[in-house]
């Protein structure tokens, strides 16, 4: 029996094997559900809503002070009066209209 000095096909495909496995983890790593890609989409997706809650927040606080300021525990004249000059067109006598 002659002997070839080259590898076996038993090797060869455990080499080839191998080198399958870690392409195919390195695929995964960077284009899979825990990737590098879907890490950096979700950190932008993030990045703006967390951008959005914050612009949320401060229409809650605006909407909240407004509320405060009609409310019966706390009157604030100068909205009651710019609330119902806008709603009812209320002057008062001593103002000039002009339209």
């Amino acid at each position: 029996m002659i002997r070839a000095n080259g590898p076996s096909l038993g090797s060869l495909a455990y080499l080839v094997g191998c080198v399958m496995a870690g392409l195919y983890f390195l695929f995964s790593a960077v284009q899979g559900d825990y990737g590098v890609l879907k890490r950096t989409a979700i950190e932008a997706e993030k990045h703006q809503l967390t951008q959005e809650l914050a612009s949320a927040d401060a229409d809650v606080a605006r909407m909240e002070n407004l509320t405060k300021r009609l409310s019966d525990s706390y009157l604030d004249l100068d909205l009651l009066d710019e609330r119902a000059r806008a709603v009812l067109g209320l002057v008062r006598a001593d103002e000039i209209v002009i339209r």
